[in-house]
């Protein structure tokens, strides 16, 4: 079952995403976000830094050079710049 969810991302510099259950991990380069309904979503960049997370109404905000954002894991994988 796949939950609705949004991106929003304002002149590749900053990132907002609904829909998040949970930061699996994170990095300066990588970020990895858990959606409600339990697909992944990859934001990678540069100089990326967590701006806020609020887990009761999954809202996520992050900053720095965003260079691409990737949903899936191994066998499924959907880029949306290059």
């Amino acid at each position: 079952m796949q939950e609705n969810h949004s991106v929003i991302i304002e002149q590749r510099k900053k990132i907002t995403v609904n829909g998040v259950e949970c930061v699996k991990a994170f990095s300066e380069v990588k970020i990895t976000l858990t959606l409600i309904g339990g697909e992944k979503l990859h934001v990678a960049g540069t100089d990326l830094k967590i701006t806020g997370f609020v887990k009761a109404n999954g809202t996520f905000t992050a900053e720095g050079n965003v260079t691409g954002v990737s949903y899936g894991g191994k066998t499924f994988t959907y880029k949306l710049f290059r």
